[in-house]
Order: C-alpha cells, then structure tokens, then sequence
C-alpha cells in the first residue's frame, strides 16, 4: 500500500517537514518514492507548499493520506473540505 505522509526535517526543536509518497511499510524517514511538497509549521502563518497535480495523480491510483496530510490538503485546496453539519443537541436548545 502507498501512503501520503510527512517526513520530518530539521535540527531538533526546529522540524520541517516534506509531504512524500513512500511505501506503508518503510519508517517514517526511509525510502520515498516522490516527494510531493513540504510544511513548515514554524512560520507565520505555517507555510504549505503541495504540487496539486501530483497529489491528485497519487490520490487517484490509490494512495492513502495520513490524517494530518489529509488536514493540510484541504487547507491547500488540493481535497475538499468536509461539511459540517450542525449538532442536534446545541441547535434545539436555542
């Protein structure tokens, strides 16, 4: 299985990270097949680089994101985000 995933970066206490395409079965640092893309959570606002084109490629062949790329996906526009619906509870008690 291919999965979209970060590969951390950086000295310690300052990570960076790279958004890459590796197999699911290597360590987080190993092996990547394509790098993608990177995040920087440090900057102000945190800069998100992603190369849309790939990551739709990968997507449609089946790559699996990890929940913080699939976070950082949406908030680049390259996946939709999802629709809140509104909490039963809070809405009748208005």
């Amino acid at each position: 299985m291919v999965k979209i995933r970060l590969m951390r970066t950086g000295m310690k206490g300052a990570a960076s990270y790279r958004v890459v395409i590796a197999d699911a079965r290597s360590p987080r640092d190993g092996r990547i097949i394509e790098n993608i893309g990177w995040y920087n959570p440090r900057t102000d606002p945190a800069s998100i680089t992603i190369d849309a084109e790939r990551a739709k490629h990968w997507l449609s062949v089946g790559a699996q994101p990890s929940d913080s790329v699939r976070s950082l996906l949406q908030r680049s526009g390259v996946l939709p985000r999802p629709e809140r619906t509104p909490n039963p509870a809070t809405a009748s008690s208005r």
